[in-house]
């Protein structure tokens, strides 16, 4: 099951029991849907749990039933139609709207007064015409309908709920989407889908936690390349000392101890031969003898 399908079987175990809730979902899923004419309601999904959902939610919303139903245990996209002409009339009245005027799709705000049926209108709108990304792959959830108007309604719906989602067009369709996975999780949680916002967000922190060690694991392995590059400067240095005058001897008995630590620790970081240094010396005092041991040193 894709993560979509997941968010969108936990949506539809909401049993929809308010009829006014119903409605708004209802009035979601068809301005979203595939068709919603005078002649035809058509609802075409992949999902078998909004296909499951969908006659239980018209028979409370609107008391009727589809038309033409899905074969049991259909898979792929299946579709749900309602042609009756006294089933549409009932549908567009309850919205009013009139089947045979002038049909122009736009939200009845009048519908959608309280907040729980704005919630109800946006989780059948996502139901209808939305998909989600497995945010362990990407952050992307959308909302697509062919109807323009209706995009920017419902644009404005969900700035009313606290949302600030983007607009464009695809292929003939207006699109809401976000692209945030702190806006996709809210937005699961306002229509009611807690288990997949909190997916969401279990994701966003497992990536932030990657993210962060990788981050750690980079900044680890150039600290130790810079200390390799730097030991064998040092090393190159006090064999051509060691070349040029036989032995270390040449030098002051502080940076003579420094160059011994190095030789015998060659891997050792700064800190460490600070450490290990009799006395023990801070690093910055080790950092500027072994500095000036390679100033001191001939050129190659």
């Amino acid at each position: 099951m894709s993560f979509s399908s997941g968010a969108k079987a936990e949506l539809c175990r909401d049993r929809c029991e308010r009829k006014d809730l119903a409605v708004a979902e209802s009035y979601g899923v068809l301005l979203y849907c595939h068709s919603f004419s005078a002649r035809e309601i058509r609802v075409i999904t992949a999902s078998p749990d909004f296909a499951a959902r969908l006659p239980r939610l018209f028979k409370r919303a609107f008391q009727l039933d589809f038309d033409v139903l899905p074969d049991a245990g259909a898979a792929g996209k299946r579709s749900l139609v309602i042609r009756d002409e006294k089933k549409l009339s009932r549908i567009f009245e309850a919205f009013g709207m009139e089947r045979l005027g002038s049909l122009s799709h736009h939200i009845n705000y009048g519908v959608l007064e309280e907040d729980a049926a704005r919630a109800a209108f946006i989780r059948g709108a996502f139901l209808a015409g939305g998909s989600v990304t497995d945010p362990e792959k990407r952050y992307h959830l959308e909302l697509a309908t062919a109807h323009r108007s209706v995009s920017r309604e419902a644009h404005s719906l969900l700035l009313e709920m606290g949302f600030s989602p983007r607009e464009t067009e695809r292929a003939g369709n207006a699109l809401l989407y976000f692209k945030q996975a702190d806006a996709i999780a809210d937005f699961f949680t306002a229509i009611g889908a807690p288990t997949t916002a909190l997916a969401v967000m279990t994701a966003k922190v497992d990536k932030e936690m990657r993210n962060t060690v990788t981050r750690q694991i980079n900044c680890d392995t150039a600290n130790a390349d810079k200390t390799v590059a730097a030991a064998q400067e040092q090393l190159a240095a006090i064999r051509r000392i060691v070349k040029e005058y036989g032995t270390l001897d040449v030098l002051p008995e502080p940076l003579r101890d420094a160059a011994l630590l190095r030789v015998t620790n060659p891997e050792a970081s700064l800190a460490d031969l600070a450490v290990l240094s009799v006395p023990p010396v801070t690093k910055s005092c080790l950092s500027h003898r072994l500095k000036k041991i390679m100033s001191l040193a001939p050129k190659e």
